[in-house]
């Protein structure tokens, strides 16, 4: 199973580089987020991509989601949800052999931190929820939180900067504390270098002055399968990098 999440910053922007990484990598889940369009406005190229059921959940020039799933991996189309925490079109669901995945995007939380806090919260009751229920989850997005300070680059760490302030990073260990797996970093956790955000100024994706705020978060047994969770640095201009990842949803 191949999982694709990305914050592209526009699909109707990235349209093209949207089609030719999911040909390129041809993901059986793909997850992405701040699509800032409504459904009548994506792109009929993405609308009709070849092999997918889509789900666009968004609005005109602002957040948004998006939930793509390749029609081998489910014959008819697969029931998309939106837990009833979604607010401002930030989370999509969906079910397959098992188990539930969900394209993500927590508010950034620069005007109004308060609400970026309720939204974990939420995330994290979903997490636990699932949990008690023997249900596996994926979680993958934009979670908007460097988890700890070896995800930013020393020149962009600022002790009180939203993003990565105590309460959020304890709000994330939290949500993985319900049987959850960061899978980029349980692959490589030395690597003081993985990041997949660069501020859009002074050359910081080239000089790769990022953080890592972008994840794949995997239940215990489904992580323990992982082979994979790349982030592709180069590829698109977005200001967030695509990350792939691939496990087998029996288990390791």
């Amino acid at each position: 199973m191949k999982i694709g999440t990305w914050n592209v910053n526009g699909i109707r922007a990235r349209e093209a580089q949207v089609v030719e990484w999911i040909g390129r990598e041809r993901p059986d889940v793909v997850c992405l987020q701040e699509i800032k369009a409504p459904p009548s406005k994506i792109p009929a190229a993405l609308c009709e991509l070849d092999g997918y059921w889509c789900r666009w959940h968004g609005a005109t020039a602002y957040s948004g989601v998006g939930l793509l799933v390749r029609r081998d991996r489910s014959a008819s189309t697969p029931a998309f949800l939106h837990p009833p925490f979604d607010v401002e079109t930030r989370i999509a669901t969906v079910e397959l052999g098992g188990v539930t995945f969900a394209s993500l995007y927590v508010p950034n939380g620069g005007k109004d931190y308060p609400a970026k806090l309720r939204f974990l919260e939420a995330v994290e009751q979903f997490a636990a929820e699932a949990r008690a229920a023997g249900r596996r989850l994926v979680l993958c997005g934009d979670l908007n939180v460097a988890r700890t300070d070896q995800d930013v680059h020393p020149k962009e760490r600022k002790p009180g900067l939203v993003g990565q302030r105590p309460e959020e990073r304890a709000l994330l260990e939290r949500i993985l504390s319900h049987g959850l797996v960061d899978v980029g970093r349980a692959l490589d956790p030395a690597n003081d270098a993985l990041f997949t955000w660069w501020a859009p100024w002074r050359n910081l994706r080239q000089r790769n002055i990022g953080w890592r705020i972008d994840y794949v978060l995997a239940s215990e047994e489904l992580a323990r399968s992982a082979t994979r969770c790349a982030v592709l640095a180069d590829f698109g201009t977005s200001d967030h990098a695509p990350v792939v990842a691939e496990l087998s949803l029996d288990g390791g």
